[in-house]
């Protein structure tokens, strides 16, 4: 399997992790855009978008294209 497909494979992961989340708890926006140290989200918009990019980066590489 390819690291694009790895990565793609790591971010569904994470999207079903965090609706199961949103789902027990509800997500307060507080709470997803600036999440305290050690929270169940913290770090989480940072290593999807770093994921994203990187796909993106990936898809691009493929076939020739700039980003």
């Amino acid at each position: 399997m390819s690291d694009k497909q790895e990565m793609i494979k790591k971010m569904i992961e994470m999207q079903k992790k965090f609706q199961q989340y949103e789902t027990a708890n509800g997500v307060d926006p507080q709470d997803y855009f600036t999440p305290e140290s050690g929270h169940e989200l913290d770090g989480y918009r940072q290593e999807y978008a770093d994921l994203a990019a990187a796909v993106n980066a990936a898809a691009h590489a493929e076939v020739g294209s700039k980003p």
